[in-house]
């Protein structure tokens, strides 16, 4: 949106410097894009006299001239065919940037002959396309002065600054001049300035009458127009061109001068038939689709069906808020005119707008809501310029439909401003910013202007409030000291848990993944899914068509995308439901990882080896360390059929209750999933551990032993289909204050093991750590300890120590 400052000092009565304006609009909420300030650009051009003009001796064309600048006599070569002796003119000095041809003038040489300085032409100072030859001065201009003041003082539009803002979609009412000086005004840059037009009143009835059919009626709720003849169509004034060229604007006649202006002033587009294409009456209507119409622009477009339109005898005359027809356009010859006042609902034009791929001034405004009330009034106001301008007599206005009822009330609560924005405004203030704005109050209620369809509700009025006072006036204050000690906490136990998990398996080098819940059902049949309880009714595709019964499916095919893009080597991990059941209560929280590949790039140091079960069982015993489940637990097998029978396991607490599911995936379910392995993966229950007994958000004491800790080392010989957890479990179990750790360190199997030990035996060796709590282990006490491990064995086992 441009304006020029004078142009909003038409509206604005105010003493407010550019600076001052600008900085408020911005603060207002319209944020100033750019001022483009003539006065700034012309500044350095001053006023010279042209003493003597002779033939430059080498070049038939060109003039070496002698000017007086006021402060000395300089040398300027020109090759204007008006650069003469006796004249005046613009002079722009060497070090002067000429914007018309985007050059800073230099001391230099023509032909020859040194050239000082340059005489310059309207279009070199886009003043305007003139370049026939330089700018003559009347007499009256003053040697050496500032070519702006002079132009200041013939006519003060030529050097108006011209600002331009951003308007957010919300604020149609700041599409119009007037309304930004509103705002300005509200804020206490100014009061307005009466705009107010009597009605024209009609001296004969209008030949054309207008219909709105039943169907459209939701599209134009009213249609405002009234018949002028006898206008003369010519130019239009000079200060009306100089307003629209400033904004970017080519003027072209006196009449759509004038409805240009009125689109920028009041936001209000209106249109002007020529009376003499008009046959018969006018009619609006939606379109049935096929219509050719050529537009204003020269353009043929064709209509889709429901596209609003304006129709006469002869056809469609006039896309409807968005651009009127050639074939009804006016021109210099036009003598009689319709005009046109309407409001059209601004979804409907937005719809026809961008199927026909048509950007004009009128519906850019429609289709963001202009004021219906100001529909009657925008008439009179265009009647009487075009009166004023092009003369003619007006006819009586037609009106069909009427205006749509946009009348809405508020309560305002002065209270809120505080709450909401954290100001401090007093009611009285508060309630004269809202009526300076149009609202009009009642009590505690505050009728919203109609030409404001942005304010919907009470917090609209305190943003109002807040706007025009500056949130630049915020304050920051810290937040009041809490008095009631440590807060409580707002996670649940299991949103800590999930928390928890997650960060630990960051931390383990794990890259999160967040899939679908919704898998396709032959994947999900392999991890126990895929029945029709949990099938979804409504898929978005086959590809999901039922709820994940694990995480494993949804990782194991993000791996399947990453290896077949080069990702070999993976690591990722997912936190989310799975689902059981297709009750709301049939699903669980799963922390699942998976690893593939290798566990390290190659190197010169043989560091590279593939993933394996103890990997997954390492990084599973870690998360559940985090989450806090219990250190001791039970490993079983018994995994569930998508795990390696003989590389995966469980670990529960006793029989039923199960933490960790982590081993192997099954190689035939890789190879359905497409995933090149080995793959080793683990699935935590996160809510199956136990909660702690002790309620209080404190860490434990830290448990610190001065003694020093003892261990030994024994060798047992077992059957071969001994495990070493049974080994372990009973080693442990010999003195459960003692015994801190036992695990295993070697294990002898195959022929030599047999031939040594005899057919079917093995050899497991365990490191058991033995740590006082009360005094220094004697070698007694080791003793007794030693024996009762070996014992133990042997009852769970059969073993015996190894000789």
């Amino acid at each position: 949106m441009k304006f020029t400052l004078s142009w909003l000092k038409d509206h604005l009565e105010t003493t407010a410097s550019l600076h001052e304006i600008t900085y408020a609009l911005t603060d207002l909420g319209l944020e100033v894009e750019g001022v483009e300030n003539p006065g700034e650009r012309l500044g350095a051009f001053t006023i010279g006299y042209v003493k003597t003009a002779e033939k430059h001796p080498d070049a038939d064309k060109l003039n070496v001239c002698m000017v007086d600048t006021g402060t000395e006599t300089t040398q300027i070569i020109c090759g204007a065919p008006n650069a003469r002796a006796g004249i005046k003119v613009v002079v722009a000095s060497p070090g002067t940037y000429v914007p018309g041809i985007d050059t800073t003038i230099s001391v230099g040489k023509i032909r020859g002959i040194e050239s000082y300085g340059m005489m310059c032409s309207e279009r070199e100072m886009e003043l305007s396309e003139e370049h026939n030859g330089i700018i003559e001065l009347d007499e009256d201009a003053v040697i050496g002065t500032r070519f702006v003041d002079y132009l200041a003082a013939k006519d003060p539009s030529v050097v108006d600054p011209v600002i331009e803002i951003a308007i957010t979609p919300n604020r149609p009412d700041a599409l119009g001049v007037r309304g930004i000086a509103r705002d300005l005004a509200a804020r206490g840059l100014g009061t307005m300035k009466v705009r107010d037009v009597a009605p024209v009143k009609g001296s004969f009835a209008s030949p054309i009458n207008v219909t709105i059919d039943a169907d459209t009626a939701d599209g134009c709720p009213v249609f405002c127009g009234r018949v002028i003849k006898g206008v003369k169509n010519g130019p239009s004034p000079a200060w009306l061109q100089n307003c629209l060229k400033a904004i970017g604007l080519r003027p072209i006649s006196a009449l759509v001068d004038i409805t240009n202006f009125f689109t920028y002033d009041r936001n209000r587009p209106l249109h002007v038939f020529d009376v003499d294409k008009v046959k018969g009456d006018l009619r609006v209507h939606r379109a049935a689709g096929g219509e050719v119409i050529t537009a204003l622009d020269d353009k043929d477009y064709t209509l889709g069906v429901g596209m609003m339109v304006i129709s006469d005898d002869n056809g469609t005359e006039s896309i409807a808020g968005i651009m009127g027809g050639a074939a009804t356009g006016c021109t210099d010859e036009t003598v009689n005119v319709f005009v046109e006042s309407a409001y059209w609902d601004p979804i409907t034009i937005a719809h026809a707008g961008r199927a026909l791929k048509i950007n004009s001034d009128a519906r850019y405004r429609f289709e963001r809501g202009v004021d219906p009330a100001f529909t009657a009034e925008g008439l009179e106001h265009a009647t009487r310029m075009i009166l004023d301008l092009c003369g003619g007599e007006a006819s009586d206005v037609v009106v069909a439909g009427a205006v749509p009822d946009v009348s809405r009330a508020y309560r305002l609560d002065t209270d809120r401003v505080q709450s909401l924005v954290g100001m401090e405004i007093a009611p009285e203030t508060q309630r004269a910013t809202l009526q300076a704005l149009g609202f009009v109050l009642d009590g505690d209620m505050a009728q919203a202007p109609s030409w404001r369809p942005d304010v919907l509700g009470e917090a609209d009025l305190v943003e109002e409030v807040a706007r025009i006072a500056s949130l630049t006036k915020l304050v920051g204050k810290p937040l009041a000291r809490a008095t009631t000690g440590v807060p409580t906490a707002i996670l649940t136990p299991m949103q800590k848990r999930e928390t928890i998990a997650r960060r630990t398996m960051a931390a383990l080098g794990y890259n999160e993944c967040v899939t679908y819940s919704f898998i396709d059902q032959a994947s999900a049949a392999l991890f126990g899914g895929g029945t029709d309880a949990t099938r979804l009714e409504n898929p978005i595709s086959t590809e999901m068509s039922h709820m994940r019964p694990d995480l494993l499916p949804g990782l194991l095919q993000a791996a399947a995308r990453n290896q077949a893009r080069g990702f070999a080597d993976l690591a990722l991990f997912e936190v989310g439901p799975a689902f059981h059941g297709g009750e709301p209560e049939e699903q669980h929280v799963q922390a699942t990882g998976l690893l593939v590949g290798a566990t390290a790039p190659r190197d010169a140091f043989g560091s590279r080896r593939m993933v394996d079960v103890f990997d997954a069982k390492a990084d599973a015993e870690a998360v559940l360390a985090a989450i806090g489940a219990p250190a001791k637990v039970m490993i079983q097998r018994n995994a569930p059929e998508w795990w390696h029978p003989g590389r995966s396991g469980r670990m529960s607490l006793g029989p039923k209750n199960i933490l960790c599911v982590y081993g192997e995936v099954h190689p035939k379910v890789l190879k359905e999933m497409d995933v090149k392995g080995p793959a080793v993966a683990f699935t935590i229950y996160v809510a199956n551990p136990p909660a702690p007994k002790s309620k209080t958000i404190t860490r434990p004491a830290l448990v610190l032993r001065d003694l020093q800790a003892v261990e030994r080392d024994y060798a047992f010989v077992v059957d071969t289909g001994v495990e070493a957890l049974t080994v372990v479990n009973a080693a442990a179990g010999a003195d459960k204050v003692l015994i801190e750790t036992v695990r295993v360190f070697d294990e002898f199997t195959g022929e030599k093991a047999e031939a040594q030990m005899g057919a079917g035996k093995k050899s497991l060796a365990i490191s058991v750590r033995l740590q006082p709590t009360d005094k220094t282990l004697t070698e007694k006490d080791i003793e007794e300890v030693s024996a009762k491990i070996v014992e133990k064995v042997r009852k769970a086992t059969g073993g015996v120590l190894r000789g």
